[in-house]
């Protein structure tokens, strides 16, 4: 007894020391079960009914229309509100929400007010009626009721404790009041269950308050996990799990709201650079600045997301394309913002392709796909720019990918051939070499420009097999010719990194009978801004094998000067820029001559292409070029034209002699 004193004084405190929404689940399972509630109202309903009926007495019959009245309007509440307690979200705020203490006020009132009208029917009945079986039914349904109390409303004990109380203590005093042995001991029996009954409902209640707080505390714990889990390690926006989720989320909302919604696909340029020069952490602080800025900016209305490495994506609600284009517009203007990192201003730029919703695409793969071609095209475009995707796109990336899977099989159905272009001496009467052209004729397609079959085979790593071929194909055909003419064989960017290239030259040279002293490599200035040590590296495994290397394109580069002490080259190009204004420029002769005298102190020979004219050819024989190459000496040509220009060559030279 004094245990369950204790708990009650315990339990005057415990709404106050458990957190609100803990309370408000304990509310909401008050109508965690309707059935149980209607099943007890309506046969405690009936049978006060028949027993006032049964026993013509006017009091009770008031009493147990009362009774019905309130089990009618405690039937509509609960399930009316049981079916919004299920799909509520509980409150977590630092007190009990107006909704909480609205509904546990009225549960208990009509709670409270039940059991009072059933326990004071068992009074009436045990009073006014000699009838024992009318006084067993009275007795039974209430201390029935009372018992089911117990359990189903522990969750919150004073309401069941009252009910105990209001439904018990009126059935014990009829009892008593009769002063017959047998009633009195019941009485007694009755109070003893009545104690017994706040034990149980102060057990259960601890029970259940334990399990709701462990409960709440692994939903708040998988919750906050959650939340990690879709938030960006890094910068703290959202992840590409959580961008997904958020965009198709908002897709859905789109008919409803009859807005548009424009999807920002952006990549920092160059952000490469920034790692190289200033380390990871100068890039993270980077990153974490501008999806800080781009958060604050869009996060409120918006999404904004990081999708990995440099690449983030803000969407925003538009009304027109107007509107995306300014949310496009500042989006720029806040990535190309320095940021200070110690001591130390790091600045990008970006990159953005955008597509809209619905006129892009309702899906999200649609959409996202739209804007991967739009920012494609952004970079193609320049970098630092913005592009909105257009339906074109689409018939280029599909021309792309067809091309890219006819180039599958292209070499071992022989779709590749070469052509010549020869290289002059300074007369214009000698061919000193000629320059293999990679050329291909598709089954489907037909003939393909080399400006757009070549990106594609580099982007598919196809380039390092099909330049293997070329360099055999041309090192085969060129061992027809005169012992003094060479031949010259470019080479792209991921060849000159591929681990066995020199392993491909010797097996060419070797399979051929080619002089290695007669080969020349090409390859173009912008190769060597990418990695110096590596190229250097790999330029330098080519000289050992006695194979010539050339530096093509001269003068389109940065810092051009200072690849000619640093590289292994024995051939400069002049790029075709400079010999076209040779005829209107005079810086150009001035520039165009300054090289030639530069090659000639290292050592280096010479060739000027793109020479389409008589004058251009004049004025690089005053500038004592080594070599020209170019349409007004020869435009490409197949293997046999060039066999039979060296062998006109032969017989000019023998006949002279």
């Amino acid at each position: 007894m004094i245990g369950l004193i204790t708990r009650l004084r315990q339990l005057r405190h415990s709404d106050q020391t458990i957190a609100a929404y803990v309370q408000e689940t304990l509310v909401e399972s008050l109508y965690a079960s309707p059935q149980s509630l209607v099943i007890g109202a309506v046969t405690s309903s009936a049978i006060t009914m028949i027993v006032a009926l049964v026993s013509g007495n006017a009091w009770m019959t008031g009493c147990a229309i009362a009774i019905a009245a309130v089990a009618g309007s405690r039937i509509v509440d609960a399930l009316r509100l049981s079916r919004r307690s299920a799909k509520r979200q509980p409150s977590k705020k630092a007190a009990l929400g107006p909704w909480g203490r609205r509904q546990e006020r009225l549960y208990r009132s009509g709670a409270i007010g039940y059991s009072s009208l059933l326990g004071t029917f068992g009074l009436l009945t045990l009073v006014n009626t000699n009838d024992g079986v009318l006084q067993l039914l009275a007795v039974t349904t209430t201390i029935g009721y009372a018992a089911g109390i117990a359990g189903r409303n522990a969750g919150r004990p004073w309401i069941a404790l009252s009910q105990l109380s209001f439904a018990s203590v009126p059935l014990a005093i009829g009892l008593l009041v009769s002063l017959e042995p047998l009633k009195i001991v019941l009485a007694i029996v009755i109070l003893l269950f009545v104690v017994a009954m706040m034990d149980i409902t102060l057990q259960t209640y601890g029970v259940i308050l334990k399990a709701t707080v462990a409960s709440r505390e692994k939903a708040a714990l998988a919750e906050h996990h959650a939340a990690i889990a879709r938030r960006d390690d890094l910068t703290g926006v959202a992840n590409r799990t959580a961008f997904r989720e958020q965009f198709e989320a908002r897709l859905q909302r789109l008919s409803v709201e009859e807005h548009q919604l424009a999807i920002n696909w952006l990549d920092l340029d160059r952000f490469k650079e920034i790692n190289d020069s200033f380390g990871h952490l100068a890039g993270n602080a980077l990153l974490a600045e501008i999806a800080r800025r781009l958060d604050q900016a869009f996060g409120e209305d918006g999404v904004v997301a990081r999708l990995g490495g440099d690449e983030f994506a803000v969407v925003c609600t538009v009304k027109t394309e107007a509107d995306a284009m300014t949310i496009g517009q500042t989006i720029l203007a806040l990535v190309e913002k320095p940021v200070l990192h110690e001591g130390r201003l790091l600045q990008v730029n970006a990159s953005i392709g955008i597509a809209i919703a619905p006129a892009d695409g309702s899906d999200a793969d649609t959409l996202l796909k739209n804007a991967d071609l739009a920012l494609y095209r952004a970079k193609d475009s320049g970098r630092g720019q913005m592009c909105f995707y257009e339906p074109l796109m689409d018939e280029k990336i599909s021309r792309t990918r067809d091309l890219a899977a006819e180039m599958q099989g292209a070499l071992e159905r022989g779709e590749f051939h070469l052509v010549f272009q020869p290289i002059f001496d300074l007369a214009g009467e000698h061919v000193l070499s000629c320059e293999a052209l990679l050329r291909w004729t598709n089954r489907q397609h037909g003939a393909i420009s080399p400006a757009e079959f070549i990106p594609i085979a580099e982007d598919t790593g196809l380039i390092v097999s099909i330049g293997g071929w070329v360099i055999r194909e041309a090192c085969r055909i060129a061992s027809a010719w005169p012992q003094a003419v060479k031949i010259a064989v470019n080479l792209s960017p991921i060849q000159l990194r591929s681990a066995d290239l020199t392993t491909v030259i010797m097996n060419a040279l070797a399979s051929t009978g080619f002089a290695a002293e007669r080969l020349e490599l090409e390859v173009t200035e912008s190769v060597l801004l990418e990695d110096i040590e590596a190229s250097l590296a790999a330029l330098d495994a080519i000289n050992r094998l006695h194979v010539r290397t050339t530096l093509d394109d001269f003068g389109t580069g940065y810092s051009s000067l200072s690849y000619l002490t640093k590289f292994p080259f024995q051939t400069l190009k002049i790029d075709r820029s400079f010999i076209t204004d040779l005829e209107q420029s005079p810086a150009s002769v001035a520039i165009v001559q300054t090289v030639i005298d530069l090659a000639a102190k290292l050592g280096m020979r010479t060739v000027a292409e793109g020479v389409e004219t008589q004058a251009q050819l004049n004025q690089l024989r005053r500038t004592r070029c080594d070599a020209v190459q170019g349409y007004l000496l020869a435009r490409p040509m197949p293997a046999s034209m060039v066999a039979t220009m060296l062998a006109g060559n032969a017989q000019k030279a023998q006949a002279r002699s």
